[in-house]
């Protein structure tokens, strides 16, 4: 995987579960290859939509497996790496270079939120463990690390460090690291109700929540944006809105696997300490979801949309 590689939407993807809340691997395998057809671009398990602190290593590596069996070699596969431990985090980033992922997307330390120094260590630590290519994750709002664009830079001698995943909500990161380092490291949005600002100031990719549940609106919603299409994209985003903006909040796992289960792609369970919405904040949010599909514009699934690119190409050609 190299820097061009990160490019597109990257779903991050759910971790779906049996009734006894093991992992349910033949759905994951089923999910991660439907994403594919409808166009997503890379595959990111274990991150924070993942339920990734509640899962064992041995857990997640075995997601890692499923991911990789399910794509084949058609996108790249990417680990989330993170947990309390430095020395965890090495490991796993070891054992996804052994299952064959492509790349490693670095988060700060679980609960200890340490200054430049200790971060960088531990940025360091995780990005030296292996060749793959690697984003880092950054998400102030989450995590309590914030990596600005100068220390972004600090970073950049490690050649296979490629991306940046920028969840600061602040879309004015994006142009700060493209201003910084140019085309050094290619800027992803993080945040799902960022994404046409994020492409229109030049970031080149998305890893996306909702894209699990909407994939093909997703796609074409990013493709608009990049090409600068912004009626049709304006027209799009106001509809998916109040559905992106599930993905910045609290409880943003339980809604985006809610929206899953209304449009027949999963199911609603998650792992201890999250509990599935019930009562109000369920109905409310039903609702919501409810009233968005019943108002679904209609767009080219994944399969269309790559036949429509090629048939363009060949016409342009002839």
């Amino acid at each position: 995987m190299q820097q061009r590689d990160w490019a597109g939407v990257y779903s991050a993807i759910t971790t779906p579960f049996t009734p006894d809340l093991s992992v349910d691997h033949g759905f994951l395998h089923e999910h991660a290859t439907w994403l594919v057809d409808e166009g997503c671009t890379g595959i990111v398990a274990l991150g924070s939509l993942g339920e990734s602190a509640t899962l064992s290593f041995d857990e997640k590596v075995a997601i890692l497996e499923s991911c990789r069996s399910a794509v084949g070699g058609r996108v790249p596969v990417v680990a989330g790496i993170a947990g309390l431990s430095t020395s965890e985090c090495v490991a796993l980033a070891r054992r996804a270079a052994t299952v064959g992922c492509d790349g490693l997307m670095v988060l700060p330390p679980y609960v200890y939120r340490g200054d430049w120094r200790e971060t960088r260590a531990h940025f360091s630590a995780v990005i030296e463990a292996t060749s793959l290519s690697c984003m880092l994750y950054n998400n102030p709002i989450a995590y309590g690390t914030d990596v600005s664009a100068e220390q972004l830079a600090d970073l950049a001698g490690y050649d296979n460090l490629h991306a940046v995943k920028e969840s600061s909500g602040d879309v004015r990161r994006v142009t700060a690291v493209l201003e910084r380092l140019g085309r050094r490291l290619n800027v992803f949005a993080g945040l799902d109700d960022m994404i046409v600002e994020s492409a229109a100031m030049g970031a080149s990719g998305w890893i996306a929540g909702l894209v699990n549940a909407l994939p093909a609106e997703s796609v074409r919603l990013f493709d608009l944006a990049r090409t600068g299409d912004l009626t049709e994209a304006r027209a799009l985003y106001d509809w998916f809105l109040p559905l992106l903006r599930l993905d910045t909040l609290p409880k943003f796992v339980q809604l985006i696997k809610l929206v899953q289960v209304e449009v027949g792609r999963g199911t609603a369970r998650v792992r201890p300490p999250r509990l599935e919405l019930t009562g109000a904040e369920h109905d409310d949010a039903l609702a919501l979801i409810r009233d968005r599909l019943a108002l679904r514009p209609r767009v080219a699934t994944g399969r269309e949309q790559r036949g429509a690119r090629t048939a363009a190409v060949s016409g342009a050609a002839s």
